[in-house]
């Protein structure tokens, strides 16, 4: 099928429109007026259509001209983003860039980021995502994300990737005050624990092993997707388990958690900074900028 519709045309077309005359339209852009009206009447000889009344002296769009026009300046639009994109791709700046976060993590220190990241003027389009526990390794080994905030534990094996550690998060156990575990004066050892459901947020890996953590053998345990789940779950008195200490600390202030003392506490969760090896201009500046922050300002 021949296109019958050019992108040329269509830029006639709003000249002509917002200029008022075939003339006018020519000089803005820098074309003979004949050249223009042998565009127009073509494009009305291809379509079996009127697209300007010109029996004033000011060219006025008809019904089926302002109708293609309103639809082709979408259009003519997305054709000029596509053409500064190529232009930015073209002088190492992403088209598109994947940031995924911990589900530990608090997605206004990324907000903050991305505000001076705009400024800068890419034009790269930004898409944030959430993974839980392997899943922040998981999307940079795949390539699901470019950068991952709070990727935990140790660094896997490949290649393809760098990382920085951004510190280690405390972890405390927690119940809701209404929970039977909530009035034990004892230190809580696991056979205390393993009577009763844990809450656990699932693994969001897709290709890595999933992990689970302090979960014991026989123990009841509700799944959920994340931690902010986890910890409306522990609350609501659903199951107990282990919450970060900042996030944990903050709940029990405020009468809604208890935080016990355990046994075997649970050791301290080393969090990392990763991207891929092989970014662009953008993805380096985002790097550089997340290297500046602390763990304190995710948490």
């Amino acid at each position: 099928m021949t296109l019958k519709l050019s992108i040329e045309a269509l830029e006639v077309m709003d000249a002509i429109d917002r200029k008022g005359s075939f003339a006018a339209a020519a000089d803005s852009l820098y074309r003979v007026p004949s050249a223009l009206t042998y565009t127009v009447r073509k494009l009305e000889e291809d379509l079996g259509v009127l697209l300007f009344d010109r029996t004033g002296h000011r060219a006025r769009l008809t019904d089926a001209g302002a109708e293609l026009l309103n639809e082709g300046r979408h259009l003519l639009e997305a054709a000029q983003l596509l053409e500064s994109r190529v232009k930015r791709v073209a002088t190492g700046v992403e088209t598109n860039i994947t940031i995924a976060m911990s589900d530990l993590f608090n997605m206004q220190a990324i907000y903050q980021v991305l505000q001076h990241f705009y400024a800068q003027g890419f034009g790269t389009r930004v898409k944030l995502t959430r993974e839980v526990f392997g899943g922040s390794w998981d999307a940079i080994i795949s390539g699901r994300a470019d950068i991952s905030i709070g990727t935990p534990g140790e660094t896997p094996s490949g290649s393809g990737f760098s990382s920085q550690l951004l510190g280690q998060i405390e972890f405390v156990f927690a119940v809701a005050p209404h929970h039977p575990l909530a009035t034990l004066n004892t230190a809580l050892d696991p056979k205390d624990i393993v009577k009763y459901r844990a809450v656990a947020a699932a693994d969001s890996s897709r290709n890595l092993p999933p992990r689970t953590s302090g979960i014991l053998t026989g123990q009841d345990v509700l799944t959920v997707s994340n931690m902010q789940e986890k910890l409306q779950a522990q609350m609501a008195g659903l199951g107990v388990g282990y919450l970060p200490k900042k996030l944990a600390d903050y709940y029990a202030q405020q009468g809604l958690l208890v935080i016990k003392t355990v046994t075997e506490p649970k050791p301290e969760v080393l969090c990392q900074l990763a991207w891929r090896s092989k970014g662009g201009k953008a993805q380096l500046w985002l790097v550089k900028a997340l290297q500046k922050c602390t763990l304190n300002d995710f948490l």
